[in-house]
């Protein structure tokens, strides 16, 4: 028997590129910027939440009566100046026809909620990349129009001193408005202006015209926000430059998500993109490809034999793990 010499293989590393982390503050941005899928959790929370702000809030402007009035009166001038103070024509035109007042009163209190709740939810089935982008929309509006309500108090029609005006929840006894009837001191009656019956309600429809891809759908959304300005000037409860002022916030939302997205949210992707995970190493003692798998990696690795240089043995090993010659 002669010297037996084993080659054995020294381990390499394979070199695994890593992602680099930004950790500047654009880098931060960028990623906040970046469109993600929506969790459910989050946003039923954040909706549940932000509702409550909203409605805390709204309720908690002082009532300044006196300023709500003198306000309602200047509006309702400028507007029989501009020859569009329609409002207390089409009030009691409506009043006049039962089924159709207390259709309009119904209308009123709950088709904003359900509607907007409903496209929300639609947008995070079938347009993850766009939803977020479009919830900052309303989320800009309305706290917009929560300063509005602050700064500029308005008793709508119905509340105007000397007025002329019907309120339909009152004469109808339905249950219509929360500022209406026993319901009228949990809200804040002379925060009329902005309207966001018309914020929402034209949120909705353009959210549906732009994504949607049936025809008369599509249609419906633009008659939606079309119904709810009647509705709202038919039941006293805002002015025509209530409405004015809805759009004016719609405006200011769709501006802060085209300044953080850097477009609107309808152009953005509907789908989200797959994110790559980067290859992760091998651990240290392991064959992910098997022992024949590793020995051909290191062969390859090793480079050419040298032919000067003994051969390896590897004809087999007995029972007690010694090499046979």
């Amino acid at each position: 028997m002669g010297d037996v010499t084993v080659r054995t293989g020294e381990r390499l590393e394979n070199g695994v590129p890593h992602p680099v982390t930004e950790t500047t503050g654009k880098g931060l941005l960028r990623r906040l910027r970046t469109p993600r899928r929506p969790r459910l959790w989050f946003e039923i929370l954040l909706i549940a939440l932000s509702y409550w702000t909203y409605s805390l809030v709204r309720n908690a402007v002082p009532e300044q009566r006196t300023a709500a009035l003198r306000n309602a009166d200047w509006i309702w001038r400028v507007e029989q100046q501009l020859g569009i103070a329609v409002e207390e024509t089409v009030n009691h035109a409506v009043n006049s026809v039962t089924w159709l007042v207390v259709g309009m009163n119904y209308y009123y209190a709950t088709l904003h909620f359900v509607v907007t709740l409903g496209v929300l939810v639609w947008l995070y089935r079938s347009h993850p990349g766009r939803y977020a982008a479009t919830r900052l929309v309303l989320f800009a509006t309305t706290g917009v129009a929560l300063v509005g309500y602050y700064l500029y108090p308005l008793a709508p029609p119905r509340l105007m001193t000397g007025g002329h005006f019907i309120d339909t929840v009152m004469v109808h006894e339905t249950w219509g408005s929360m500022a209406s009837g026993d319901l009228k001191n949990m809200s804040n009656q002379y925060a009329a202006m902005p309207s966001m019956h018309i914020g929402w309600s034209v949120w909705c429809g353009l959210t549906i015209f732009a994504l949607a891809s049936v025809p008369w759908v599509r249609v419906l959304g633009l008659v939606y926000p079309a119904l709810t300005l009647v509705v709202i000037v038919a039941t006293a409860n805002h002015f025509w430059l209530d409405a004015v002022g809805g759009l004016a916030c719609l405006a200011f939302g769709y501006g802060v998500a085209y300044l953080w997205y850097g477009s609107l949210p309808y152009a953005l992707p509907s789908q989200l993109r797959a994110v790559a995970h980067p290859q992760v190493p091998e651990r240290p003692g392991r064959y992910p490809q098997g022992r024949h798998g590793w020995a051909q990696r290191h062969r390859a690795s090793a480079g050419p034999r040298d032919p000067q240089a003994p051969a390896a043995v590897t004809r087999g090993r007995g029972r007690g793990g010694s090499p046979h010659a």
